[in-house]
């Protein structure tokens, strides 16, 4: 499209606007050689030859536009019809400079060289000389003023009207005259005995004679003749004033006014002279912008007719590129170019020849890759996999829900590295990495941590990958959160062992107890008074143990005996404080910090004070005294839902990193008295409720638990 726009000025019309455009030219250059000055006709042939240049520059324009756009569009062939314009145009520009530049100098030095500097010269001293020959005129009235003045000084009006005349006569001015200060006339004498009156002072006169005490100046006269008028103080107070005319010779005036239209003309024709050179260097600049834009848009033609076939090339390989994979294109001739063409026709043929083979292949492959994506995406355990540096390579969505991090933001990285950023899980992800590089078969391992909802304990299994020649290619890692699995394995047992206890040392206390207190009965009155209290401390015994086996089976029965819990909707803050105002006695100080006013959860009241009150006796046990506790209530989100995050901390002695993993397990107990059931209920309540409990490890002034519970409202924020 942009060729044939290129064609369409090249037409008998161009061609005459050329012959015109020289022919106003010659016409140009002959109107400046005829007149020394610029005549209409130079004006008109200048405006012509400044439409024609203007309109090869907007031809020039056009084109150049269309290959901008060319190459916004990222056209076939743009950039190397770029390319070749402009070194075309650097190519001519730059000697057609050099010949512009050094005629503009020859031209100049020329035209200079018809002026004589010593005539410039010989004028301005003429002018300097009149000037100077005026000025020492002026200088011999002021002085001949100044002595007339002064015979005038000190003498009375009515002397000097009496002397004036001859004081006029003796000077040979034209007139002389004497003034007060208020510009009244108190004598005067001329050569014309008509003027009655004489030349008096204007306003301006009189206002510079105020202020330099004195005025002379040329000034003209009656008939168009020159005459020097002196003003000057007869008195040193100013109240009198002499004015003198003095006549210039017709010769001397006549003298100045030649020199000094010599003078103007001769400018006037230096002025003339710069014009010339002006025209002149006009006339170059458009003879070279002529040629230059003339050249630049048959290049811009002559460029696209040769890229043409390149173009064609271009697009060509533009089509493969983008899968087009039979485009053929026509041999316009048998040129290099053409053998080209005919290699491009071949290779594009034997390109589709393979892609069809390939794209079968490749169908199958990445149906299967996508077929192993989706089983991974969809599996509940986390798989991992590694090069052969063990980098990780990918992840699936599971291994994000059990470790908490996004594993796949950290793909060509190693396990150390994505360890160092997440240090929660430096252990398991270390376990992990030393397993991969020792291992040289299948493997299998249990880890145990301290995730961010407390401990974690993870089934890991590992196998290396080979190639066929033997070599590594890398490694998978499956694991599995098992955490509920085994906890509800350790409850299972637990419940089983509680029922068993109720069944097999419940059911024997009960005659053990009835025949210690029936031995008492019979033979404590039988026995000597020393065997009585021996007795009597023995039943005593077999009695009180009985009654604390009963309720440890009693506390073994409720925790494996299924809740009974009444739920309804309670609000938790209340309740907190409800169960804290039971406590003010003990002398417990306590701080609370709500984010909300007010918490609706959906649970058993009685059961959560249960909770409550367990975890502040353990506090409370925790401190030999000044117990502290802070109970914190957050707002937190787990897999999209809210929840309400209860913390409880105490400033006791706080736990050992080996009670940790075994708190909430039933008979873990670091008091003197109880049966390590408390802590296990309380999970055991958490967890009916649909909520986790967990130890807060960074908690490090004392023991500190976090319990998450689902949230069925949550009031407005402080």
């Amino acid at each position: 499209m942009a060729y044939s726009k290129i064609k369409l000025p090249a037409s008998a019309s161009i061609l005459i606007l050329f012959g015109f455009i020289l022919l106003s030219l010659q016409l140009m250059s002959s109107s400046t050689q005829e007149s020394s000055e610029l005549s209409e006709m130079h004006s008109w042939l200048l405006v012509i030859n400044t439409l024609g240049s203007i309109t090869l520059l907007i031809l020039v324009a056009v084109n150049a536009y269309s290959l901008v756009r060319e190459l916004k569009k990222k056209e076939a062939g743009s950039r190397l019809t770029t390319r070749m314009v402009s070194l075309f145009v650097l190519l001519a520009l730059a000697p057609a400079a050099i010949v512009f530049y050094f005629s503009v100098q020859f031209l100049h030095q020329g035209i200079d060289s018809w002026f004589n500097v010593e005539i410039d010269r010989a004028m301005d001293d003429a002018l300097e000389l009149s000037q100077s020959a005026l000025a020492q005129r002026m200088n011999w009235h002021i002085k001949q003023t100044r002595h007339i003045a002064a015979q005038l000084e000190n003498k009375s009006d009515t002397l000097i009207a009496l002397e004036i005349g001859a004081l006029w006569a003796d000077s040979g001015a034209m007139e002389i005259a004497a003034f007060s200060s208020q510009g009244r006339i108190l004598a005067s004498s001329s050569t014309n005995p008509s003027d009655i009156l004489p030349h008096l002072p204007d306003e301006q006169m009189w206002l510079q004679l105020r202020q330099n005490k004195e005025y002379f100046a040329f000034d003209p006269g009656d008939n168009d003749e020159m005459m020097v008028r002196v003003i000057l103080p007869i008195d040193r107070d100013q109240k009198r004033f002499l004015q003198v005319l003095y006549p210039i010779p017709v010769r001397v005036t006549d003298l100045a006014d030649s020199i000094e239209f010599a003078f103007i003309r001769y400018q006037e024709m230096t002025f003339l002279r710069n014009s010339l050179k002006t025209s002149f260097s006009l006339i170059l600049l458009l003879v070279l912008l002529l040629s230059l834009l003339a050249a630049i848009w048959v290049a811009f033609i002559s460029i696209r007719n040769i890229v043409a076939p390149v173009k064609e090339l271009v697009k060509g390989t533009q089509a493969v590129a983008d899968g087009d994979y039979k485009q053929q294109l026509p041999v316009m001739s048998q040129d290099d170019l053409g053998f080209l063409v005919e290699s491009f026709n071949q290779m594009t043929k034997r390109i589709a020849r393979s892609r069809d083979e390939t794209r079968a292949a490749g169908l199958e492959v990445e149906n299967q890759r996508a077929y192993l994506e989706t089983i991974l995406a969809n599996l509940t355990a986390g798989v991992i996999s590694f090069d052969a540096d063990f980098h990780i390579r990918t992840a699936n969505q599971a291994a994000y829900r059990i470790l908490h991090i996004p594993v796949s933001h950290f793909v060509s990285q190693s396990l150390s590295n994505l360890a160092s950023k997440h240090a929660e899980l430096a252990d398991v992800l270390e376990a992990i990495q030393q397993l991969l590089e020792k291992a040289d078969d299948i493997w299998e391992q249990r880890i145990v941590f301290l995730g961010p909802n407390g401990r974690q304990e993870l089934l890991c299994r590992g196998t290396p990958l080979f190639l066929q020649d033997g070599s590594r290619m890398g490694a998978v890692v499956v694991f599995d959160d098992v955490t509920d699995l085994i906890q509800a394995q350790k409850n299972a047992a637990w419940g089983e062992v509680a029922r068993r206890l109720a069944h097999e040392i419940k059911n024997p206390l009960t005659p053990i107890q009835l025949s210690a207190e029936r031995l008492q009965h019979k033979l404590s009155k039988e026995l000597p008074e020393t065997s009585q209290d021996f007795l009597q401390r023995g039943t005593r015994t077999i009695v009180q143990q009985v009654e604390a086996m009963k309720r440890m089976v009693d506390d073994f029965s409720e925790y494996a005996r299924p809740s009974k819990k009444q739920v309804e909707k309670i609000n938790l803050i209340d309740l907190i404080q409800e169960i804290l105002a039971l406590y003010v006695p003990s002398g417990i100080l306590f701080s609370t910090s709500f984010s909300s006013r007010s918490v609706i959860i959906e649970a058993d009241p009685v059961s959560i004070r249960q909770v409550l009150h367990n975890l502040i006796k353990n506090a409370q046990e925790a401190t030999a005294g000044n117990c502290r506790i802070e109970i914190k209530i957050n707002k937190a989100v787990r897999n999209n839902a809210e929840y309400a995050e209860l913390g409880i901390y105490d400033n006791g002695s706080g736990l050992h990193a080996d009670q940790i993993e075994t708190i909430f397990e039933p008979y873990v107990t670091s008091k003197a008295k109880g049966t390590g059931l408390g802590l296990a209920i309380v999970k055991k309540i958490i967890e009916e409720h649909g909520g986790v409990i967990w130890v807060d490890t960074s908690y490090n002034g004392g023991a500190g638990f976090v319990i998450q519970l689902p949230v069925f409202e949550f009031g407005n924020s402080k």
